[in-house]
């Protein structure tokens, strides 16, 4: 034995009830990534590929856990896990391509190695941030769940992945709502050069399963048959009674985290013992053993395998690099959504913000039976602002679910139901709370379809804003974190009526979209709202007032200053209700500009690095020859939000917008 105490120094095969045709094609669906994994070697070293994660030594996993499953489920791999992607007949010619970076791979050149996903095949592609697709699973498999699908999904992580919060995160959620999901750990021994006994220090990964009140088994991650019985076993049972269950594979990495970083730190005598355990040379060994293959099948099997390789690399080599084009790179970043207009009709009734946002969710979860709403405390008690109040007696709480407070992995498995072609509504508690969640949002949300094709069908709620004295963590409004993230809409109204039309809008659009909410406004102000479901074009802005003199802009809150201050000082100013931060509608900010002359723009936020810089940017740049004075910005003080109601009114940005406007119109 060695020091993985679990795991036997040899390698013993137990085929159960497994014929002698599976067996085979069990050898051959390891030995394919080997021979792939070999190749590319030698095109790294002559310069041909740019880098490279090998999974020499692991095959076992990759192919026993793919193998076991059934074609329809999915698996969300990680970079050393090629036996998937072949075990799941991708042909060879496009992987050659994906890796090459051009056309006809599966990103179109804009990500590399296994940063991809193909719906056809059932497969989700990893991350560089690792976490967020642990998460994922969660969701795909809740959506199995839901639909009563007799599915599981699989999802692999190494030892180093698993002391990330999302893996916690993912676990918990997937305990707590008893999704059938498969987490399989590779614990290859080293993360880059990090040993084991500096990245955790329980006995085995296995036993956090404990911990979340789930089944785990370890596993001898090079016994092709362990590993394919084990993962058959537990598939059967997981789709019948649906549960998570944790494995912990063992195994080795054999070669460097990547080629550039090699082994030298790895123990000489630990890379023999390992390499005597070869999960594709003594699996070989026992087949020829039971007269399974013979030496001269085997001779022929690796030589038409080499010779198919080859082929569809010479096939993917001939195809030409590929082209910049800009219209295309620009188009891809969103899924294309031509928004079928929905104008308001009917009566209408005066209420409250609140309620709006209430209705418009209330009628979107009516018109959208594949909608789910994930959020703290959102279904029985309704959320901490009463916006879901009374939706999970008429929906039921499968479709509005509480969550627990890990907003990180919640925000993943909304991803994962968009992956199942679900829509997904996520309530922050306050916006502030997303900082817990940034990752997903800014690097799974926003670059999947620009990525691989996969649309992100998510709205983020923002509960946001100051002037309610909720102090730093409570009273952010923090819409500059995304509007700069390409593949993000941002839309932030002001206004009831813009409040139910652009959240219904944001719910059809199959993109991701950050929804902000100004919590200050949810009682406080009343509005003529039509009963009927309808929709606002997102990106379009709103002209409140007209006038000739000036121009201000701004957005939430920011818009009630400006029309409050016009009217104290009787300006005959021109006041634009931005309504949505992205996309922008410059359009109407230019030719308001081009009118007045001279641009106030107003945001809540601190000043430095926010929407009203860009946008002051902008208009200098489009608009120089039409201005009459400098843009002017106000925003909030360079502090955090304070708490105390001297020092918050003082921070806002609203008692400095008066002395700015006579500044500007003196100019």
């Amino acid at each position: 034995m060695n020091s993985y105490t679990s795991i036997p120094d040899t390698l013993q095969y137990d085929v159960k009830n497994i014929d002698s045709d599976q067996l085979l094609r069990l050898y051959r669906q390891m030995l394919l990534p080997r021979l792939i994994e070999e190749k590319m070697l030698v095109l790294l070293r002559q310069g041909k590929v740019s880098k490279w994660f090998s999974g020499i030594g692991q095959e076992a996993i990759a192919v026993g856990v793919t193998a076991a499953l059934k074609s329809e489920e999915y698996i969300l791999p990680m970079h050393r896990n090629l036996g998937v992607f072949t075990t799941r007949e991708i042909p060879l010619k496009r992987l050659f391509l994906q890796w090459q970076g051009k056309e006809g791979g599966f990103t179109k050149g804009r990500d590399r190695s296994f940063h991809f996903g193909s719906r056809e095949h059932h497969i989700v592609g990893m991350i560089s941030h690792l976490g967020p697709q642990l998460g994922v699973a969660d969701g795909i498999a809740l959506a199995h769940k839901l639909r009563k699908e007799k599915k599981i999904t699989a999802v692999f992580t190494g030892e180093g992945g698993s002391s990330e919060g999302d893996f916690h995160e993912a676990l918990n959620i997937a305990s707590v709502w008893d999704l059938p999901v498969l987490f399989c750990i590779e614990n290859n021994a080293y993360g880059l050069s990090t040993p084991t006994r500096e990245q955790y220090r329980c006995e085995h990964l296995a036993d956090r399963g404990q911990g979340y009140g789930m089944e785990s088994f370890i596993v001898d991650g090079n016994n092709i048959l362990e590993v394919y019985n084990k993962v058959s076993e537990l598939a059967e049972s997981m789709r019948a009674n649906p549960r998570p269950v944790l494995l912990e594979f063992k195994t080795f990495r054999m070669r460097g985290h990547e080629e550039a970083s090699g082994t030298k730190y790895v123990p000489e005598k630990l890379r023999e013992y390992w390499a005597k355990r070869d999960p594709i040379e003594n699996y070989r060994k026992f087949l020829i053993d039971v007269a399974i293959l013979t030496e001269e099948a085997d001779e022929k099997i690796r030589k038409e395998t080499i010779s198919s390789i080859n082929d569809e690399y010479e096939l993917a080599s001939r195809v030409p690099e590929i082209k910049f084009d800009q219209g295309r790179e620009l188009g891809d970043v969103f899924c294309q959504h031509t928004q079928e207009q929905q104008p308001p009709t009917g009566l209408e009734r005066n209420i409250r913000f609140v309620d709006a946002i209430s209705e418009g969710l209330y009628q979107s979860m009516e018109r959208f039976d594949q909608l789910v709403i994930m959020g703290q405390d959102i279904a029985e008690y309704g959320g901490v602002f009463k916006v879901t109040e009374g939706f999970s007696e008429r929906f039921g709480t499968d479709r509005v679910r509480n969550t627990p407070i890990c907003e990180s992995a919640v925000l993943s498995a909304a991803m994962g139901l968009a992956v199942k072609q679900m829509k997904a509504v996520v309530e922050m508690q306050f916006a502030d709370f997303i900082s817990s969640g940034f990752n997903p949002v800014v690097n799974y949300l926003a670059k999947s379809h620009y990525r691989w094709s996969q649309n992100a069908d998510v709205v983020v709620r923002m509960p946001c804003g100051g002037g309610v004295g909720a102090g730093p963590f409570h009273s952010q409004t923090n819409e500059a974190w995304f509007v700069k993230t390409p593949g993000l809409k941002v839309v932030y109204p002001a206004f009831p009526k813009d409040a139910k039309g652009l959240l219904t809008a944001a719910v059809e659009d199959p993109n991701p979209v950050l929804f902000f909410e100004h919590k200050a406004l949810y009682r406080s102000l009343y509005g003529q709202v039509p009963e009927n479901y309808y929709n606002i074009p997102i990106g379009r802005a709103a002209v409140c007032r007209a006038g000739d003199k000036l121009t201000i802009i701004s957005y939430g809150m920011g818009v009630h200053w400006a029309l409050e201050a016009v009217d104290e000082m009787q300006l005959t100013a021109e006041v634009i209700d931005l309504r949505t931060l992205q996309p922008l509608d410059t359009t109407t900010i230019y030719q308001s500009v081009k009118k007045t002359g001279k641009v106030i723009v107003l945001q809540e936020d601190s000043l430095f690095g926010g929407m009203a810089a860009e946008i002051a940017a902008l208009i200098s740049e489009h608009c120089f020859e039409y201005l009459d004075a400098p843009v002017l910005r106000v925003g909030g003080l360079e502090t955090p939000v304070p708490f105390a109601k001297a020092l918050e009114e003082e921070y806002l940005p609203k008692s400095r917008l008066r002395s700015a406007l006579q500044r500007l119109l003196a100019y």
